[in-house]
């Protein structure tokens, strides 16, 4: 990974540990109607919690938000699923304490689930660790504990993204109550790759939701779900996981076909044309990252430096080589 100047200045300020961003890279929606997912940790960004007295406008942004996010932990601590030292949190609140992140907002990558993560591990009192014996116990408690606070910034929340920035572990879910750690293939010199489309184009993920919430109600769209949608998803899993590349191709071209006509609303209407291209080409295919309307694209290719020819006019960020 290179690390650019800006980033370096922000990594020598930090204080507090180091969060990670995180890639969905197959389960989008799916994972919400209990199919499965795969998560992995995204190390070219990330924040941390930091105290200054002289805040910049996005520090007081940040702190403001933190202000927001310790009266509704309040509320959760009546819950009696968690405890958290508060008044702890209120006094570094008011010394200026903020979370100094470079992990973009709104793209699809746990820019929250980062911030979650780093509260749950200063406050958290008991805290569960990763260095610890995970059993799957610890883990479902600690995704629904996860998913109370994260509920916070998105109305809903499945808690995945602040577990995995928390562990910072790709992690498989096979169902709401089934998850693992686990282990990917490490990457390869090889001329394939999984990369991050720009959008340009802020997402927000709650009218994405509400999106697919109001679908669900269509038998039709249920059916495609339950049946093609996580067919393909779970065939991608397997062939991520085993390192079965040309397998992983072919499915994946199958999830981007079965997105296209799906869950257009969740594609920015800029990018129909190119989706459509990639398949027809065969020079690469492209899904979902999170719940899109903007943010991150993901994209997989058997040639990435001809990939980058063709989609010259965009930002591209590798992500994994095979």
């Amino acid at each position: 990974m290179i690390i650019d100047h800006y980033q370096l200045s922000i990594l020598k300020n930090m204080k507090g540990p180091l969060f990670y961003a995180k890639i969905l890279l197959f389960g989008e929606y799916g994972i919400i109607k209990d199919s499965k997912g795969l998560a992995i940790p995204y190390n070219t960004y990330q924040g941390a919690l930091k105290k200054s007295e002289e805040l910049s406008e996005a520090a007081q942004k940040s702190n403001l938000s933190l202000q927001k996010f310790y009266n509704y932990l309040l509320n959760l601590e009546k819950q009696d699923l968690v405890h958290f030292r508060l008044n702890e949190f209120k006094v570094d609140i008011e010394e200026g304490m903020y979370f100094d992140s470079s992990i973009p907002q709104g793209y699809g990558v746990g820019s929250s689930g980062a911030l979650v993560a780093s509260i749950y591990d200063k406050y958290a009192d008991d805290k569960i660790t990763v260095l610890e014996n995970l059993t799957r116990d610890k883990l479902l408690k600690l995704k629904h504990i996860f998913s109370l606070m994260e509920s916070f910034f998105h109305g809903k929340s499945s808690g995945l993204d602040p577990l995995n920035s928390y562990l910072s572990l790709p992690i498989l879910i096979n169902s709401k109550d089934n998850l693992e750690p686990t282990g990917i293939p490490s990457q390869k010199e090889g001329k394939g790759a999984v990369f991050l489309l720009d959008s340009e184009i802020i997402g927000e993920t709650a009218p994405m939701i509400n999106i697919f919430m109001e679908k669900m109600k269509n038998e039709g769209f249920r059916k495609m779900l339950n049946e093609d949608f996580a067919k393909h998803t779970d065939a991608c899993i397997e062939d991520f996981l085993t390192g079965n590349v040309k397998s992983l191709l072919s499915n994946v071209k199958q999830l981007s076909k079965v997105v296209l006509v799906n869950f257009k609303p969740m594609i920015p209407k800029t990018f129909h044309k190119i989706w459509k291209k990639g398949i027809e080409s065969n020079d690469y295919y492209l899904k979902l990252c999170g719940s899109g309307g903007g943010g991150y694209i993901l994209g997989f290719t058997e040639d990435f430096e001809k990939t980058k020819t063709i989609l010259k006019d965009y930002k591209l960020e590798l992500v994994y080589r095979f």
